[in-house]
């Protein structure tokens, strides 16, 4: 390694005495080849400079760490102690240069992502089972709940990315489109809404509804189309757990909206069915968001041009 390379100008302190980086890279190099000439040869650097950094280490240090014999450099008792444990720091150095060269090659690190309830089951097992396969030394941490609670996860700094709807007011995040997800109305095949064409959005005053939770973005969607026509929604139950809302729906106790794809195979499977709104089309902007003004790790960079592939 050179001499001169930034890591080489720091310091660091033995009990009151402060060593010179530098000078112990050299006098690391003296004694792992022996002589002046050859360390530096290793270090790049005049036989002067190597000298130099000797002379300084051991004024520092207030010993000899080398006696001549020839040609040779021979270790002091004191010296020998010391390039024990001088190798121990170069070593430990070069691993930690190993660590980053890893990292940075995607062979090792942590991916955090954070997403919706619903994206944690239809989207992101593909996603990450892809990813996985071309970088299988990252570590996956998913991360789930509404789209408000995973913006500031964010926030946080607990994930580093998080594919939620898009939400408002929330200050220091850039989103990126991602895609549209239709949201439906969805009733179990026995309501008397299974047997109609369509219905008007009017028609839901007063019928039960189960919603998603607080800060999730299809209710947020939803309570904007009720709150544009003077309604309030009769709200059963809030919450996240979309396999729960399934159920209650498919046992006719209540009605719903849902995004499309979280509820494909009920609808083909004919648990549950798709009511149409006649004057409402209920679409929710799906986005990718991250820290503005941040540098992303490697993973959550390459997982980012991945979901961007997905457009």
């Amino acid at each position: 390694m050179d001499i001169s390379c930034p890591l080489a100008c720091l310091c660091f302190s033995a009990g009151e005495t402060v060593i010179n980086f530098n000078q112990l890279r050299a006098f690391h190099e003296v004694a792992r080849n022996q002589g002046f000439s050859a360390a530096a040869r290793a270090l790049c650097v005049t036989q002067p400079a190597v000298t130099s950094h000797i002379r300084g280490l051991e004024s520092s240090l207030g010993v000899r760490l080398f006696r001549r014999r020839g040609r040779r450099m021979v270790l002091t008792e004191v010296g020998a102690l010391l390039f024990l444990q001088a190798r121990e720091v170069f070593e430990l150095e070069r691993a930690m240069e190993r660590t980053v060269a890893e990292v940075r090659s995607l062979e090792r690190g942590v991916l955090r992502v954070g997403t919706t309830k619903t994206y944690s089951h239809h989207l992101m097992p593909s996603l990450m089972t892809r990813f996985h396969a071309a970088h299988p030394g990252v570590r996956m941490v998913l991360d789930e709940g509404s789209s408000l609670d995973m913006c500031r996860s964010l926030l946080d700094l607990r994930n580093e990315l998080a594919v939620v709807a898009k939400v408002e007011g929330v200050r220091g995040v850039t989103f990126i489109p991602f895609r549209n997800e239709r949201v439906i109305l969805v009733a179990a095949p026995t309501h008397p809404f299974a047997a109609r064409e369509s219905i008007l959005f009017q028609e839901l005053e007063g019928l039960p509804i189960i919603t998603r939770e607080e800060g999730s973005g299809v209710q947020a969607l939803t309570r904007a189309c009720f709150d544009q026509r003077g309604m309030t929604p009769d709200v059963l139950v809030e919450t996240g757990n979309v396999e729960f809302i399934k159920e209650m729906v498919e046992g006719g106790e209540a009605l719903s909206f849902l995004v499309e794809s979280a509820v494909a195979e009920d609808l083909a499977g004919g648990r549950l069915v798709a009511v149409d709104i006649e004057d409402q089309e209920l679409m929710l902007d799906v986005n990718i968001a991250y820290l503005e003004e941040d540098t992303l790790s490697p993973a959550a960079a390459a997982f980012l041009s991945l979901l961007l592939a997905e457009k």
